[in-house]
């Protein structure tokens, strides 16, 4: 898909200044509509990387999860608990990845109602390619520096603590 023109203004700054003059300043509004479309850019980027592969960057997470654990294999709750998401969505991204043969699943012996998610070898495969791809690419984020990058992270960290993603130290 061929990049749109380029504008000849930023539209956030002007929606800003617009935005000043009906209602007064909110900075927080031309932050969250900056992070909203930095979202859109990069999910659009890595998307298009790992689409050849048959993912989604929402399966890639799953996959990359599943191999940093120990047996290469972790019940779907806890998937869902570490990536942050919705049980369905969970349900939805792991049978996307059996039916391409990336993921197995399997009752959890440890408990009767669960469901143990594992990676294939067909999946290392793929999550290892995919993942040469996305660092070649600097995952969207080549326009930082690694300096720059862990601003980013750290700009980010107290909205994800606010969020209870995690406790802060």
């Amino acid at each position: 898909m061929p990049k749109p023109l380029s504008l000849s203004f930023d539209p956030i700054q002007r929606a800003d200044d617009l935005w000043r003059q009906r209602w007064g300043a909110v900075p927080a509004m031309a932050a969250i509509t900056s992070v909203m479309r930095a979202q859109q850019i990069l999910l659009s980027e890595v998307d298009t990387v790992v689409k050849p592969y048959g993912l989604t960057f929402a399966r890639y997470e799953a996959l990359v999860l599943l191999t940093f654990s120990r047996a290469g294999e972790l019940p779907m709750s806890k998937i869902g608990e570490r990536l942050m998401v919705h049980p369905t969505s969970v349900t939805n991204t792991v049978d996307r990845l059996v039916k391409a043969g990336l993921v197995a699943k399997r009752p959890n012996p440890n408990d009767g109602r669960g469901t143990l998610a594992s990676i294939t070898e067909k999946g290392r495969e793929v999550c290892d390619a995919a993942t040469r791809d996305l660092m070649e690419m600097d995952f969207g984020l080549g326009v930082y520096d690694e300096q720059g990058c862990a601003d980013i992270f750290t700009l980010f960290k107290p909205l994800r603590v606010a969020a209870g993603d995690f406790k802060d130290e």
